[in-house]
Parts: structure tokens; sequence; C-alpha cells
């Protein structure tokens, strides 16, 4: 693939009695037809006379036949180079190209960052290189800055990220990737090493951050495949609840556990038919089998514990507090009993009710942030579906079923949200 070629423009304005020289990266793009016009890529600003130390550039040239290295200033061609500059060197500008940009600010920060949880030691030890030299760390290292910076397809890394970035540069000047296999070879050796990767993550963010791991949040979601269903029966690929909307693709489900803060400290992967009732006394015996049993708080969706596993927590020792969603049918059955309680404030537009129950306390929440931002999306939703029924009413020749499927359609679109509209 062909790199952009980049160059220098100048734009050239009299203001104030003054020529004023202002510069740019741009580069030419080819539009239908065959025009050619300029893209303007970087605003330098302004080159003049008034801000020569802004524009006056140390060089190091090297002389082949002294092997002697000396400094000379740059100055553009059509200026003349003051008494005081000893050497200088004078460049034209409007040949000055730029060819092949690469990325680097984002690519130094996420290395930097990668040293600074020391996963460059932590892999270094367990990712030795292979006998044909394949340094496996190291691509595991340019893998996770991809993940982070511009997540895409292994394929995607080798033909064409990679060449983009300095990464190449940053990670040794002898690195390079090698064949496209070796992105997924290095991710066969990794899940041997999960346990102690989480181990190692958290205490770096209990030094670095001061995280504390009392407070978890638990939750579930899915990612499906547009593939055959399986033949083997161990492959983790299945049919079930679609949060995708994709009931006619196949499917796994992950499980995260992390903190409020967003640090993961564990994730499991499971089968696609896997209920999310039926998830949680697992991931907490794993939890706690590596963090140890300690009195921590879970947090999550009403659907994912059972009254057994909530149970099975309040008996635990020490005993495990979780924050869970109330069933829609349990909350009709406490209707009366909150209605009778006052109100307390819990913070600026937070108040709560308080209901003590057997083991359990219930919380009924009223926060005035929340029912604004749920008028608004009901209002933004109204207001699509009032644009769309004017645009079905302009609309002439409809017969009464195309009609009736069209205001139907934008009401499913709409959602919970309904009106009455008279349509001519």
């Amino acid at each position: 693939m062909r790199q952009p070629s980049l160059f220098l423009k100048c734009h050239a304005r009299f203001k104030n009695g003054k020529d004023h020289r202002y510069w740019s990266l741009a580069e030419n793009q080819r539009c239908a037809g065959g025009r050619m016009v300029q893209r303007q890529v970087l605003y330098l600003g302004e080159i003049n006379d008034t801000q020569r130390a802004a524009w006056i550039k140390q060089i190091e040239v090297f002389d082949s036949q002294s092997r002697v290295h000396t400094t000379a200033a740059l100055f553009p061609e059509d200026r003349l180079v003051p008494a005081e500059v000893a050497r200088a060197i004078q460049i034209r500008l409007s040949e000055f190209e730029v060819q092949r940009p690469r990325q680097w600010g984002a690519c130094w920060l996420a290395l930097g960052l990668w040293e600074l949880l020391e996963l460059d030691r932590f892999w270094g030890r367990r990712l030795k290189p292979s006998r044909e030299g394949t340094r496996w760390a190291l691509i595991l290292a340019a893998m996770t800055v991809y993940r982070l910076i511009e997540p895409g397809s292994e394929w995607r890394l080798h033909r064409h990220w990679f060449g983009t970035t300095a990464l190449g540069d940053l990670l040794g000047p002898d690195f390079s990737l090698g064949s496209k296999d070796n992105l997924y070879r290095c991710l066969d050796q990794l899940l041997k090493y999960k346990r102690e990767l989480f181990s190692h993550l958290q205490q770096r963010w209990a030094d670095l951050f001061a995280a504390k791991f009392d407070v978890l949040l638990y939750d579930l979601t899915s990612s499906y495949f547009e593939s055959d269903p399986p033949g083997d029966e161990q492959d983790k690929r299945r049919f079930g609840y679609s949060r995708d909307k994709r009931s006619d693709c196949v499917q796994i489900v992950l499980a995260l556990v992390l903190t409020p803060e967003g640090y993961p400290i564990g994730y499991e992967v499971l089968a696609g038919n896997t209920a999310d009732n039926t998830t949680l006394s697992e991931i907490r015996k794993k939890v706690e089998e590596q963090y140890g049993r300690v009195e921590r708080i879970w947090l999550m969706d009403r659907g994912i514990p059972t009254e057994e596993s909530l149970a099975a927590m309040r008996a635990s020792q020490p005993p495990v507090r979780y924050l869970v969603g109330t069933p829609k049918g349990r909350l009709t059955k406490l209707e009366k009993k909150l209605a009778a309680l006052p109100w307390q404030q819990a913070r600026e537009q937070v108040q709560v009710k308080l209901l003590p129950t057997e083991g359990e306390v219930y919380v009924l929440v009223n926060s005035q942030a929340r029912i604004d931002k749920e008028r608004a999306m009901r209002l933004r939703r109204l207001k699509r579906l009032w644009a769309r029924l004017k645009e079905v009413q302009a609309m002439k020749g409809l017969s009464r079923d195309d009609l009736l499927k069209k205001v139907a359609v934008a009401q499913a679109q709409a959602g919970r949200v309904t009106v009455r509209s008279h349509i001519q």
C-alpha cells in the first residue's frame, strides 16, 4: 500500500503593513473524475522575521570525508541568513515532502503504561523467545498497544496498522511481527498464565493507585459468531439468549468481575447457552480461591442471582454482602410498605427510602438526575416519532394497509413512547 506524500504549503497574507506567511502540512487527493485537490493535514502556524527565534532550527550535519559532526541553522531559500549566524543551510521549502508519516506519541504512551504495570518483566519471564528468534513478549506488547489505541483484527494489525506506527522502532530496531500466524500463536500461549496475570495486576493497581477490592461489580455480556454451529461438544459456541438480537448466530457468554474504578480482577468464558442465574456461585468461588475469603460487597443486575445463591452469600463466613435489583414482582408486594415510609436525603438530588426485612434492606431511590435523563430520552424518541408521522402524512397514494404498516414501524422504533396523531 502506497503511503501518502505530505508537503509544506505556504499561505501568504499582507496584514497591518507587513507580510505574513502561514505554513501547513498538506497532501494531494484525487477526487471523482480525476481532479486533484489539496487537503490540509496539520496547521503549523506563522513563520516570519519577527518570530525568527521560532523558526531557526538547529540540525546536525555529518561530513562524510572528515567524519565530523557540526550544527547548522535552517533558513528558507528566499530569506537572507542573518550575519550573526555562523553556519547555515538554506532549504527549498516548496520541494519539501514528508514521506511515510507514522503514529508515535500514542504508541510511546501505551508502552509507558505497559512498563508502569511491569508487564514487560512479567511476560518477559514467561514468554521466552522461540528457537527461530520469535520474540513473543514483544509481539504481545504490540498486540496490546494495538488493542488499546485502535482495536481491530489480527489480520489488520499485521497487514496495515503496524506499518503506520513507530512501534517497530520503539520495541527495538530489529523487531518485526514476522508472519501473521505469529499473532495467533502468541495468543495460544497466554491462557495458562491467566491467574498469575490477574494476581500481578491486582498488586500493581494497589501499589500505584491504592486500589481496593472490597466492592466488586459483576456483569455478563455475550459475543456472537456468524458461523455454522460447531460439531465439537466441547466448543463453547452455542445458541442462547442473544443480547445483540442475533438469535440466529451461535455465541459465547463473557462473565466479568471488576472494581467500581474499572480494574478487572477476573473473567470467564462460558458456553453460549449458559443461563445468567447459574453463574454467580462458580464465579464467586473462583474469586475467593484467588484473592481470599474476605468481606466484600457484590453489585449485580436482578437477573443474575437466585434466592439460593443470595442465601448462601448471607450464610458465608465472613458474610458476603450484595446490592442487587429487586425483581419486579416483589416490588408490587412491597409497594404499600414503601409508600408509607418517609424520604431521606442521601445526597444532593438523591432521596432514598429504607425498608428492613428478614436479613435484607430494600432501598427505593429517587434520583432527580435520573428522572431528567429519562425524560430527555423519551422526548428525543417522541420528536423522532412526530417527524416520522409527518413524513408518512406527506406521502401520497398509500393504501390503508401500507399506511398502517408505516405507522406501526414508527411506533415500534419509538418504544414505549405513545402519542395520538391524526393522519390526513
